[in-house]
């Protein structure tokens, strides 16, 4: 039976009020384009928010990505380790490149590239002579992962990173903002996102010749001649000026809304914390975690329901809540490729995915629409305990 309940979603766009104004400018000066004073001030504004050189807006962060592949020179053939915990988005690039993806589990701390899996990558790669030209480490649901232990170990082999910051922007690592201590950080405003242009991405960097090479392959490749030139391969992957306002506006939010989502996660946690098998995703030592989502595990020997059965119980609510990524490794599309997993005893993907669920984030979600979510929750495990008592 459908509920009649308006819907709540997983995390979804919040406006400030101040967009149209920028959308307006545009439509005004008629940059209708993927050029203009709004990008211009956008990649301005998001670089000295994360305090890099430069940045570049395009239209995903699977473009950013791609141009940060294409930027340190991955080709057919090339090998890329990448975290095996996230998004397709993190790995379709790789493919892109005709290069050969390796897969790196997570580990329990942060839920991201485990070091010790990604140490035996590379000392299997250093055997076999062939080490990766590049390293995507992914920051999931805003948790930054252990970079330290990573860039020791990428440092080491003189090997690039890129970080994957689609789902962190807002969070910060021992005093750095997420996606800035690699060699390219990558932002993602999809919809869902802790801000939103409604569709695309920035690429970060503090190597200001790389993003003006990447510029150029983002807008066709274009030669600098009086005619159309194409000497390279370019992509049409430029950033719009009507949607960079959108972004100027959103920015100028950004920490007004983490402290929106922590105070989400922090309620859940509050209210929810008689349910034993709920063990959250923790915050990292030296950490802000910006909670983009509110992520937590069923983790019990004998658990009385499911994660997809409390999604599904929710569901009749009308109210949205996910499993946690299903890892690239079990993807049908990439199972072919190697994987590492964080131990012999374990692969720590595959038990997240397996135990894990994402409660509604979204910071226009209201404190009654949340209460409604909590409640839900509360009645569903109330009934299931009842019925495994009984069971057993």
């Amino acid at each position: 039976m459908e509920s009649n309940k308006k819907r709540i979603y997983l995390s979804s766009p919040h406006m400030t009020g101040n967009e149209q104004k920028y959308i307006d400018q545009s439509f005004e000066t008629n940059w209708i384009a993927p050029l203009g004073p709004n990008v211009d001030r956008f990649e301005e504004d998001l670089s000295q928010y994360a305090g890099t050189m430069g940045a570049l807006a395009v239209s995903s962060g699977t473009a950013a990505i791609h141009l940060a592949l294409r930027l340190l020179n991955v080709q057919a053939g090339d090998l890329v380790f990448c975290s095996s915990l996230t998004f397709v988005a993190s790995a379709y690039p790789i493919l892109y490149q005709q290069a050969e993806p390796v897969f790196i589990d997570s580990e329990f701390d942060t839920w991201n590239m485990s070091p010790k899996a990604l140490k035996k990558a590379f000392m299997d790669a250093e055997k076999e002579g062939n080490l990766p030209k590049a390293v995507i480490v992914v920051h999931l649901y805003g948790q930054n992962a252990k970079m330290d232990e990573i860039m020791d170990i990428c440092n080491f082999y003189q090997v690039p990173v890129i970080e994957d910051a689609a789902e962190s922007l807002g969070s910060t690592y021992k005093g750095r903002k997420s996606g800035t201590i690699g060699k390219f950080g990558v932002y993602s405003f999809n919809g869902n996102k802790i801000i939103t242009t409604s569709g695309g991405g920035m690429l970060i960097s503090d190597d200001k010749e790389a993003l003006i090479k990447g510029k150029f392959l983002a807008t066709q490749a274009r030669d600098n001649k009086p005619f159309y030139q194409h000497s390279e391969l370019g992509y049409n992957y430029r950033m719009s000026n009507i949607l960079a306002g959108i972004g100027v506006a959103q920015l100028a939010v950004i920490e007004e809304r983490v402290k929106q989502k922590q105070a989400i996660f922090q309620r859940y946690v509050r209210e929810l914390s008689d349910i034993k098998e709920f063990v959250f995703m923790q915050e990292y030592q030296g950490t802000r975690h910006n909670r983009w989502l509110t992520t937590l595990l069923i983790d019990s020997n004998r658990p009385s329901f499911t994660p997809l059965e409390l999604i599904q119980e929710l569901e009749k609510e009308n109210i949205e809540a996910r499993l946690v990524w299903k890892p690239m490794h079990l993807q049908p599309l990439l199972n072919e490729y190697r994987y590492y997993p964080h131990s012999n005893q374990i692969c720590v993907g595959n038990y997240l995915f397996e135990r894990g669920l994402c409660l509604p984030s979204g910071t226009n979600m209201t404190e009654e629409e949340q209460t409604r979510v909590i409640q839900t929750i509360l009645s569903f495990v109330s009934r299931r305990k009842s019925r495994h008592i009984i069971a057993t």
